[in-house]
């Protein structure tokens, strides 16, 4: 195992492509949100719109916190339009932007993923802090 010292890759090279992270529709409900997350094991699922610009986000944490101050049955829950409960202005990253910084700023915020979009705000990947790690630590 070595460690990488040279950071200035952009996280374009690193991060996960569109087809290999969680990703809905801004129609979708919150069971398939959670579908998503459980599908790609990952703790986040990311919402767009029809034209693939960015919306907002889901966490995994958010739905623990959801579930512990909304009164309803999960079944009704589930059943919730999934932009009831987005973080609809999530830390967003460029592709440009170098791995160093965008392993610091998730560092900084305490967050473990940072949606990549396009500077007309079009989803095009996700910086996850697995896959920086698995950058640093070839």
């Amino acid at each position: 195992m070595s460690i990488v010292s040279d950071t200035n890759v952009a996280v374009s090279n690193v991060m996960l492509e569109k087809n290999n992270f969680p990703v809905i529709n801004k129609f979708a409900i919150l069971k398939d949100a959670i579908e998503q997350m459980v599908f790609h094991k990952l703790g986040v699922v990311c919402v767009v719109d029809e034209q693939n610009k960015f919306v907002g986000l889901i966490t995994d944490g958010d739905l623990r916190r959801m579930l512990l101050t909304v009164q309803k049955p999960l079944s009704a829950l589930f059943m919730e339009d999934v932009t009831d409960h987005l973080t609809s202005e999530p830390t967003t990253i460029y592709p440009e932007m170098l791995i160093s910084e965008a392993t610091k700023l998730i560092g900084i915020k305490k967050i473990w993923d940072l949606p990549v979009t396009s500077s007309n705000n079009e989803l095009i990947g996700l910086f996850h802090l697995h896959k920086a790690l698995e950058f640093y630590i070839k």
